[in-house]
């Protein structure tokens, strides 16, 4: 169980920047869980991932178990088992039970709340470019913020978990220990989502950016959009050093044609077009394309053949990383904002 590939920064070995993070994640999250210290290695990027998570998810005006729920669904969509578990553990701790079970056996009619029905339908639809739900979104211009920064930050922490994480956040696979686990779990982050937090608590880790136009879905909440385009711009630094220009611009055309579909055959697709690459940027282009369009298709082979090239952890995560939130953003550009 736990994080493979790669070895985070153990919290009674944290120093300096990693340590703030990591405090302020306790606090305010409950636990330094997995898909936090999984970047720990690169400094900067735990930070930018903690105040984007932090900002759009933890504080605001729009319900914890909300987003939680849209987490959850996205999560399923993305075929990431351990997030709809970690979710469905967020779930039962804002006392929204019966939600994550609808959630997780993907019978989403069964939500009797029809607002959270309506958000649920919404981040199944996030996705499907173009379709009327995302078109003409179930929540108010004051919410978007929140809701799509959410909505965001799991198409991207969803893709890092596939590569880098085991199936479930609990200590066991064993179905008959899952439910007195969870519970567990949920007492120990209950009192964390009730405990009362500051927006832009988190924006002093890093300093100012520029908010990108393609992330101005989050202009008016200025910690949302702080929190972003920090996060934004340690991304491109990270992955200015961990693949080529060349990779980079290969990734972002084949993102920039991408319909939200995942591919359904088997990994010939990738192979196919990563031809004119070889060595060690053929294994860079496969890996970046897989995280970025078929997460869930990324196995052990994928990554042993790029650290062949690369043995050092702050190369793979920044591989990862990069071409991970290069989707979200795309898929950013598809939820819309109400209208006036």
């Amino acid at each position: 169980m736990g994080i493979r590939f790669i070895q985070p920064v153990k919290p009674d070995l944290a120093e300096g920047l990693v340590a703030e993070v990591y405090t302020q994640i306790k606090r305010d999250f409950g636990r330094i869980v997995e898909p936090f210290s999984l970047h720990s290695p690169i400094p900067k990027l735990l930070a930018g991932v903690w105040m984007a998570s932090r900002e759009s998810e933890l504080v605001g005006v729009v319900p914890r178990g909300s987003k939680e729920a849209i987490a959850a669904t996205i999560s399923r969509i993305n075929q990431c088992p351990y997030c709809v578990d970690a979710h469905s553990i967020m779930l039962n701790a804002s006392n929204e039970q019966s939600i994550a079970t609808a959630i997780g056996e993907g019978k989403y009619n069964q939500i009797s709340d029809l607002e959270k029905r309506l958000l649920v339908e919404w981040a199944l639809a996030t996705r499907t470019p173009g379709s009327r739900i995302l078109n003409e979104p179930p929540f108010t211009l004051e919410a978007a913020p929140e809701i799509i920064g959410t909505a965001v930050f799991y198409h991207y922490i969803n893709r890092m978990v596939n590569a880098l994480l085991t199936e479930t956040p609990l200590p066991s696979k064993n179905q008959l220990l899952k439910r007195p686990l969870m519970w567990v779990a949920t007492l120990i982050f209950s009192r964390a989502i009730k405990r009362v937090k500051t927006e832009g608590d988190s924006l002093s880790l890093l300093p100012e950016a520029e908010l990108p136009s393609d992330l101005g879905w989050a202009h008016s909440k200025p910690n949302i959009a702080g929190a972003f385009a920090r996060l934004s711009s340690v991304i491109d630094e990270v992955g200015s050093h961990s693949l080529s220009s060349e990779v980079r611009s290969f990734v972002k055309e084949r993102v920039a044609t991408w319909n939200g579909e995942f591919p359904k055959a088997s990994k010939s697709w990738v192979e196919k077009i990563i031809n004119d690459f070889t060595g060690s940027e053929r294994a860079t282009a496969k890996l970046a394309l897989l995280v970025a369009l078929a997460p869930y298709q990324i196995g052990k082979d994928d990554i042993i053949a790029f650290r062949n090239h690369f043995p050092e952890d702050n190369k793979l995560l920044g591989v990862l990383a990069w071409a991970s939130f290069t989707a979200a953003r795309k898929i950013g550009n598809w939820l819309h904002i109400p209208k006036i």
